[in-house]
């Protein structure tokens, strides 16, 4: 049986021209217009990454209008070990700054349960994490310590706990896949170098593979999209040693995006096809993301800035 009944999913994280997770919140009434949009085009689940005020606010705007959406919300875990492997930045941190990571970490958790004991009705599930286990991550935490981060949570709360993480990590953190009331999955085909027409193929192959991997467990995916516009970049340094011979052959051409697949027809079409199939088959699928968001990357010419259905001023793409 299903922990989570089907209904239209999608990652919503509302920060604007000028703001971030480290500067700026969006206010109650910017909030307020991302949520009636949303609602309004049916979405009755949204993915939020941390136990912050720019969740709160949201929390408060379902209530308060009634909304017919609920929150899946977990923590943004900071590294608590070094990652040699890790291509994209190099990690250098003294036991000092691990052990407060680590601590960071714990009362993470704790404002979590805070946050949803007050937001009981606004909540339909949480989690303890988002891709921290990844060969080339550099924000990781032993499957042991999100063991325990999901026992604290399910001791404190009556909520069904999860992990969300990548197609290709599954497999390594099996144990403590089963500990948790569902998986969670991500799962970018565009990630991996393929054209639209592969898209939802890869996809399905994706779920079947961790359903059959955890038969027992409900799958869905946690991170599913489509970039409107990239630039071809190089893979960093050492890409191909952080996984050493053990690439999966579906992840050569990660990084390795095609520019040209990455438009508003194709966004178009993909997330019609995508959004058909997990409505045939119920499976629950949060669509990254709600809107363009500029503070993630260097330049609006990245991937990053570019997920969104919605463009910064929230008018529709398409």
């Amino acid at each position: 049986m299903d922990v989570l009944q089907y209904g239209k999913a999608i990652c919503y994280s509302g920060y604007r021209a000028g703001q971030s997770p480290k500067t700026v919140c969006p206010s109650k009434e910017e909030i307020r217009q991302d949520l009636l949009l949303l609602a309004g085009e049916g979405f009755r689940y949204i993915r939020m990454y941390d136990p912050n005020l720019h969740a709160r606010r949201a929390l408060e705007v379902i209530r308060e209008e009634g909304l017919p959406i609920r929150c899946l919300i977990g923590i943004d875990s900071d590294p608590e070990s070094n990652n040699d492997r890790c291509p994209f930045e190099k990690q250098n941190f003294t036991p000092e700054q691990l052990r407060a990571n680590a601590a960071r970490n714990d009362a993470e958790v704790d404002r979590l349960i805070e946050l949803v004991r007050e937001y009981e009705d606004e909540v339909a599930a949480v989690s303890v994490g988002n891709e921290n286990t990844p060969f080339w991550g550099a924000h990781l935490v032993s499957p042991e310590r999100l063991m325990g981060h999901a026992r604290r949570l399910k001791e404190a709360l009556d909520k069904p706990v999860t992990f969300c993480e990548g197609i290709f990590e599954w497999p390594h953190i099996q144990e403590l896949g089963h500990y948790l009331d569902f998986i969670s999955v991500h799962s970018y085909p565009l990630h991996y170098g393929r054209t639209v027409d592969e898209a939802v193929d890869m996809n399905r192959r994706h779920y079947e593979r961790i359903k059959a991997m955890f038969p027992d467990k409900q799958v869905l995916f946690t991170e599913v999209g489509w970039t409107t516009h990239t630039v071809k970049e190089p893979r960093p340094e050492g890409f191909e040693q952080a996984f050493g011979p053990d690439m999966p052959e579906e992840m050569e051409g990660m990084v390795g995006m095609r520019p040209e697949q990455a438009n508003v027809p194709n966004q178009k079409r993909y997330i019609t096809e995508l959004s058909a199939w997990l409505e045939k088959e119920q499976i629950i699928g949060f669509i990254f993301e709600a809107f363009d968001e500029p503070w993630k990357a260097s330049g609006p010419e990245k991937s990053e800035c570019n997920w969104g259905l919605y463009r910064l001023d929230r008018t529709r793409k398409w």
